[in-house]
């Protein structure tokens, strides 16, 4: 490759001033068609391949659709009080009802501090974990009255702490703004 290279520098001002033969455009451009035009003779088989991962997203995508709306359903791993019978459905709504109130009680008593807020969700949060594997173990057991009686107690302990710690909330809240009387100021 050097040899070529040198020979063409030291035989550079040969080349310079000359000019291709006639017709040397007409000839390069046809060559260039035919090249172009043998080129997509030939078949490429990318086409082939996005079309065939397409249909494969499609069926894929079908397919867990399908899943998600005739299958699974049957497949539900938690079962609630109202699917037991309807007098479990009227408790169970009962308490739910009883738990919306408080947390919006909670809600309005506008927590200062992030802790409390905090502490209070993770609180609720550990009960429902609860509550969600007793859902898991009547979907298991549907006629066990043990689970049934459980699950009713878990809502009244919930009732019954998320009510203390709303009363805790108050009084400390009530502490807090309670007027300075003047007997109470020290000089």
């Amino acid at each position: 490759m050097n040899m070529i290279d040198d020979i063409i520098r030291k035989s550079r001002s040969e080349f310079d001033d000359k000019e291709p033969s006639d017709g040397h455009f007409e000839r390069f451009s046809f060559r260039l068609a035919i090249r172009l035009h043998a080129g997509k003779a030939k078949r490429s088989i990318l086409p082939y391949l996005l079309k065939a991962a397409v249909v494969t997203l499609l069926v894929t995508l079908s397919s867990l659709w399908t899943f998600d709306h005739f299958v699974r359903p049957n497949l539900k791993t938690k079962m609630t009080l109202s699917e037991v019978s309807p007098e479990y459905r009227e408790v169970e709504r009962y308490y739910v009802q009883q738990v919306n109130l408080m947390e919006n009680e909670f809600t309005s008593l506008n927590l200062s501090s992030p802790e409390q807020k905090d502490a209070l969700m993770m609180e609720m949060a550990s009960m429902d974990s609860v509550y969600v594997e007793l859902q898991k173990e009547l979907r298991a057991n549907p006629d066990d009255q043990r689970i049934i009686d459980a699950m009713i107690k878990h809502y009244q302990t919930k009732i019954e702490v998320m009510s203390y710690i709303l009363d805790q909330l108050k009084e400390i809240k009530a502490e807090t703004v309670k007027p300075v009387s003047h007997e109470e100021v020290v000089y």
